[in-house]
């Protein structure tokens, strides 16, 4: 039960930061609400039915090293259903493909000559090494890989594959970036997958937010947000006012500030970082093309950049094999505002360039979805430029993609973020001034 001095908190965002930040204040008996704009809860984590099976619009993977978000599925009582299996990785240049886990593997590597197969392998082993005691955040990942691994490498497989995740913009991306996810992930590792698709997850907490007394709505976008005394305020859908002792915002500053009145967006942070989108096309195959869960599609003439077999890891899906092709784009680019229809049309015909086994029959379904806000690029000494969590003299937290660096983008991330952001609330009324800036 909720105590009668217990603070009302709002947070914006029905993604797994929103859904996790009103987990752990349900449970520790706070009243909140949560707002999410779409009719589905899970952000980046949504789903859609496929018969009497629910698939991910974009793929996910949990990994070892992904403690905060173990240790909430921990406290959902789902950390056992997570299967785990290991996996590799593949590579297709020039539509060539290749194994890529080995020191074998390297050595057969033709797309890069004997002495250019040996360094990578070399600087591979060392370069977490390499990093350590360096200031990677104000440094170029184009500069720190094309030092290390020659400008070959740089050209033949670093560029392209970083262009592919940051756009124009990839080589100036700080290294502490790349660092951070090499402690994360290796080309050849564990990954997990939980029984039931992350819609599970999602209706977990769901029902546990609901179960400590928190209210969940879908279906009710803000409209307008202002901050009276220090107070947030939220306007909804139909006119409806909201008002609350904290609001906790997840979602993505550019569009926090459209929703903020004039005198709280001039309060917020005044630097908005550059947002790669995502086109993904989910391939229903009917048999599989590759036993790598990832593959990179390097100089193919393709307009995705990557290959996820998703049944690698999850098994096959109703009887038929999953894969994930994308393309990480502006949200204004072409291939963004491109019909769905075309997308598949065209997105089908190279898949089964690159693995003609497909055959003219052996794709049996094809959905294309997009997301505007996935992948911050972010500049060079970010570590000092990254916002605040609390908004000075308001009691508004941000918590965003913006707030994660320097690590990686996952759901990991936003479960720690979300875990760092409530225990900033007080827990009584009594106890909470205007929250002060970090």
């Amino acid at each position: 039960m909720t105590p009668p001095d217990s603070p009302h908190v709002a947070v914006i965002g029905g993604g797994i930061c929103g859904l996790a930040a009103a987990h752990r204040l349900a449970r520790r008996g706070t009243r909140v609400t949560l707002l999410e704009s779409s009719d589905q809860l899970g952000g980046l984590g949504t789903f859609f039915a496929d018969g009497d099976r629910w698939v991910e619009r974009f793929y996910h993977c949990i990994m070892p090293t992904d403690v905060s978000l173990l240790a909430l599925l921990g406290e959902l009582g789902l950390r056992d259903s997570v299967r785990w299996r290991d996996t590799t990785m593949g590579m297709v240049v020039e539509g060539r493909r290749h194994p890529f886990n080995s020191a074998f593997d390297l050595l057969r590597f033709s797309a890069l000559r004997l002495p250019d197969r040996v360094r990578f392998g070399v600087v591979s082993l060392l370069l977490r090494r390499l990093g350590q005691g360096r200031d990677l955040d104000t440094l170029r990942t184009e500069d720190w890989l094309r030092g290390l691994y020659g400008d070959v490498v740089w050209e033949r497989l670093f560029a392209p594959m970083f262009g592919s995740k940051f756009g124009p913009s990839f080589g100036d991306v700080p290294a502490l970036y790349l660092w951070q996810r090499l402690g994360r992930e290796r080309n050849v590792a564990t990954r997990g997958y939980p029984d039931g698709g992350y819609k599970t997850i999602i209706d977990a907490l769901r029902a546990s937010i609901e179960g400590a007394g928190g209210t969940v709505r879908t279906e009710t976008p803000v409209r307008r947000l202002h901050s009276t005394g220090g107070r947030p305020v939220l306007t909804l859908t139909g006119g409806e006012v909201l008002d609350a002792d904290h609001v906790v915002s997840t979602v993505p500053l550019p569009l926090l500030r459209r929703l903020a009145d004039d005198a709280l967006a001039a309060r917020l942070p005044t630097t908005d970082l550059p947002y790669q989108g995502v086109v993904t096309g989910v391939f229903f195959l009917r048999e599989p093309v590759t036993e790598h869960y990832w593959t990179p599609v390097l100089h193919s003439g393709t307009e995705f950049d990557g290959v996820v077999a998703m049944s690698a890891l999850a098994g096959p899906c109703g009887g038929r094999h999953l894969v994930y092709v994308m393309h990480y784009t502006d949200r204004d680019s072409q291939l963004y505002l491109d019909d769905d229809p075309a997308i598949a049309a065209r997105w089908s015909a190279q898949l089964r360039e690159l693995y003609p086994e497909i055959g003219p029959d052996g794709i049996e379904d094809v959905r294309v979805f997009k997301a505007p806000f996935v992948e911050p690029v972010y500049p060079l000494g970010y570590l000092a430029a990254r916002p605040p969590v609390t908004v000075e003299g308001t009691n508004l937290l941000l918590a965003t993609t913006a707030h994660v660096y320097p690590d990686v983008t996952s759901w990991n991330s936003s479960v720690a973020l979300a875990n760092d952001v409530i225990s900033r609330i007080p827990a009584r009324r009594e106890d909470q001034p205007a929250v002060a800036a970090r």
